[in-house]
């Protein structure tokens, strides 16, 4: 799967931002996605995963009641709500899938977008 994450951007502290990554190539409704982000200095870490059929959805702790993630199968595309931003939402936001793993490790996904920047401004 090919992926492409856009959507990101400059918002202030408490702001919303809505992240989308389309994908092409092989099929994408069995694949279970993921965003993950990178902070200047830091590593890539886990924000949230959805399942293939889009029923069953994990957060990362530090995004949990702010952000959501969904999909739309018809249009091959997923999406990050992001609402309630902090200073510490800021970085690379980058999506991954895969057709067989759905959880929280980096190195587990098969197929990585470019990242999209979401710098937020206090």
């Amino acid at each position: 799967v090919q992926l492409q994450a856009s959507g990101g951007g400059l918002v202030q502290v408490g702001g919303s931002l809505r992240l989308s990554c389309a994908a092409s190539g092989r099929t994408f409704y069995n694949a279970n996605m993921g965003w993950f982000r990178q902070a200047p200095g830091k590593e890539r870490e886990f924000v949230a995963a959805i399942r293939w059929s889009g029923g069953i959805s994990d957060y990362a702790d530090s995004v949990k009641g702010r952000f959501t993630v969904s999909r739309d199968n018809a249009n091959d595309t997923v999406y990050l709500q992001m609402n309630s931003v902090k200073p510490d939402d800021t970085g690379v936001y980058y999506c991954a899938a895969d057709r067989s793993y759905s959880g929280r490790s980096v190195g587990a996904y098969n197929d990585w977008g470019q990242g999209t920047l979401v710098t937020v401004s206090s």
